[in-house]
């Protein structure tokens, strides 16, 4: 089925509103910055990897972030640190399905991290509401497509800057100007997406920090990221625990050391319009954010978690559940998108 053919799908007709339009509609009406908290079901994360891979592990520490204050949990099932090894499309699957199926049962908004489109494709399906894709849509020829049908739907996609799989991006670092040549190829993939049809009121742009980026290259892209603003898009920055955090705390010491440079980063990145940020540990950088935000209004709130000054009521979040088999049925429209495994 093509895309212009959505709206005639038999499950789009039963459609009164998308559970997804619904969860989006009520992040629209927050302040940025929003707070995605890692989740890594995976044994080889550089951060975490191999505590979290355990289904009921998993949802609990799911919950543990939004209690502290993530608007969204973001679930990866496949490593994308330097180095790491892919993983098959089915593992990838087993590993995060039954993880966002529980979570939205809870009624957690979720973020599925993937290179892949059958992956994204099933994640919406089972209640994810962002697809987060760290090559941009780059690595799957068929992402822009299930993007594009997930955005019809009301799925946010996340188009990080991306030069080449973790296995050769070291050696892809080369810029004449990071910030110049990363708003460049970051303008170029938005072009593609909407060319394949991804509504543009649907996409988020990340500068990539650590992907094919040196230690300058990443502060560079800090310092100057009004000038990736300027595209006109939803900005989500990814510093958290990274390794360029390492010139700042000591290369050699533990990678939760990390989390107080990425609470500041986040601060200063909400200061210079960052639309989210993407971290770990949650509740730092809660507090980094509500201190940058009482900084700015004058004020102190202390009625609960705030998203830069609004925040999302624990009833806001469970009323954006995806509940019925009738709500569920209406995301079937994403079946009919070719299912195609990288290359």
């Amino acid at each position: 089925m093509t895309l212009d053919a959505i709206g005639g799908h038999p499950a789009a007709d039963r459609v009164r509103v998308s559970d997804l339009d619904v969860v989006n509609a009520a992040d629209e009406q927050l302040v940025a910055p929003r707070i995605f908290g890692v989740l890594n079901v995976t044994p080889d994360s550089f951060s975490d990897g191999g505590r979290y891979l355990d289904v009921d592990a998993a949802v609990a520490h799911g919950l543990r972030l939004v209690a502290d204050g993530a608007v969204i949990v973001d679930v990866g099932g496949e490593s994308t640190r330097p180095g790491a090894e892919r993983v098959s499309a089915a593992e990838e699957r087993d590993r995060v399905l039954p993880v966002i199926r529980l979570l939205r049962a809870e009624g957690v908004r979720v973020s599925i991290d993937t290179l892949r489109a059958s992956t994204a494709e099933a994640s919406v399906e089972a209640g994810a509401s962002v697809i987060n894709d760290v090559s941009g849509g780059l690595a799957d020829p068929d992402m822009a497509s299930v993007a594009a049908r997930a955005g019809a739907l009301g799925v946010d996609f996340v188009a990080m800057h991306w030069r080449g799989h973790s296995t050769e991006m070291d050696r892809l670092a080369t810029y004449a100007d990071v910030v110049l040549d990363v708003r460049r190829e970051l303008g170029t993939r938005v072009d593609d997406l909407i060319a394949h049809g991804v509504p543009a009121e649907r996409i988020i742009l990340d500068p990539g920090l650590g992907f094919a980026k040196t230690a300058e290259h990443n502060w560079q892209l800090l310092g100057r990221l009004a000038e990736l603003q300027s595209l006109g898009f939803r900005m989500l920055v990814g510093a958290s625990r990274k390794r360029f955090l390492g010139a700042v705390v000591g290369a050699d010491v533990p990678v939760e050391d990390r989390d107080l440079p990425t609470a500041v980063i986040s601060a200063l990145s909400a200061q210079a319009g960052a639309w989210g940020v993407r971290v770990h540990d949650v509740r730092s950088t809660r507090v980094a954010l509500d201190v940058a935000a009482a900084w700015r209004s004058g004020s102190v709130r202390r009625d609960g978690p705030q998203v830069d000054g609004a925040d999302l009521s624990e009833s806001e979040i469970g009323a954006t559940r995806i509940g019925s088999d009738e709500d569920r049925e209406s995301l079937g429209s994403l079946n009919d998108v070719s299912r195609g495994e990288p290359r």
